[in-house]
């Protein structure tokens, strides 16, 4: 999608790849797909590139930086990675660099996850091989790619869980009326509709500036992940208020909806960890001299 055509892609951009994105989270697709978004932006054009491109292998990506053993080695054991247990190639920090590590003959130990759509492993990384893939710039635009694509999923997942609860309180009855006619129902739901036309504004925005490589591109896909992490969760738990017991059983999706946004938020950084981000790098530009906003 957002790789070049000259290098085997879509030739499409940042905003594409995240409409994309939206529409897997509203559908709780449980495809790679977001990781192989964030690595092919980094490998394409090189020999994990083809690999990624042709179906060969899939990658998994990660936000905590490794350890590094050695020239061309890192060690140490991962977080928790989604698809970790199948992915043929990491892309991770290390230091100031951004690495590829191949995965082939590591050690991986799976790790049960809340949303049971995706897998969870655990990658014990002693002496892999690890191939630098880029500078501190590229660690920075790894970073800002996961949260942007992770808030581009949340945002399908929420709204989508939200039209589930809307027209669900249109046909569930009770005191002889639809419980979308009583007026606390309806401020959930409103306030479900305000949360999620929000977290369109941030996602977009953020995917846009992405695309662009311009200097605010830190701080909006900080601003999208903050906002998406907190209010996917809160639509979520809303909609399953609004259907009450039965939102918690196997015969309705919203507690998948849930579960999914669940792992989401905390995915690439939760909202503490991006509120933190967005105060250094504001700080930064303020004791520069520059200005809060990029045209200051």
């Amino acid at each position: 999608i957002a790789v070049p055509e000259a290098l085997g892609g879509g030739g499409l951009g940042t905003v594409e790849a995240a409409v994309l994105l939206e529409q897997t989270g509203a559908r709780l697709a449980p495809v790679p797909l977001l990781q192989q978004l964030v690595a092919l932006a980094a490998l394409a054009g090189g020999p994990w590139g083809d690999r990624l491109l042709s179906g060969e292998t899939v990658a998994c990506v990660a936000r905590t930086p490794l350890q590094r053993a050695g020239e061309g080695s890192v060690s140490g054991r991962t977080e928790p990675v989604v698809y970790g247990a199948r992915a043929g190639v990491l892309v991770a920090p290390a230091g100031d660099e951004l690495v590829a590590v191949d995965l082939a003959g590591v050690a991986r130990s799976p790790e049960p996850a809340m949303d049971q759509t995706r897998e969870l492993a655990w990658i014990d990384l002693d002496g892999a091989t690890a191939v630098p893939v880029g500078g501190a710039d590229e660690v920075a635009a790894h970073l800002d790619r996961g949260a942007v694509f992770h808030s581009a999923e949340m945002l399908g997942a929420a709204e989508t869980v939200m039209n589930l609860a809307v027209e669900y309180a249109k046909v569930r009855e009770q005191f002889g009326r639809p419980i979308g006619s009583f007026q606390a129902v309806k401020h959930r739901c409103a306030d479900m509709l305000v949360d999620v036309e929000a977290m369109r504004s941030a996602v977009y925005h953020a995917a846009w500036a992405l695309g662009t490589g311009g200097r605010e591109a830190a701080e909006t896909a900080a601003v999208a992940k903050i906002w998406c992490s907190d209010a996917a969760v809160r639509v979520a738990e809303s909609a399953l208020q609004v259907h009450g017991g039965i939102g918690f059983t196997w015969e309705a999706d919203v507690h998948l909806y849930l579960k999914r946004v669940q792992l989401d938020s905390v995915s690439f950084g939760g909202a503490r960890h991006h509120r933190a981000r967005l105060a250094d790098v504001l700080r930064d530009r303020v004791e520069s001299g520059a200005g809060i906003w990029p045209d200051q």
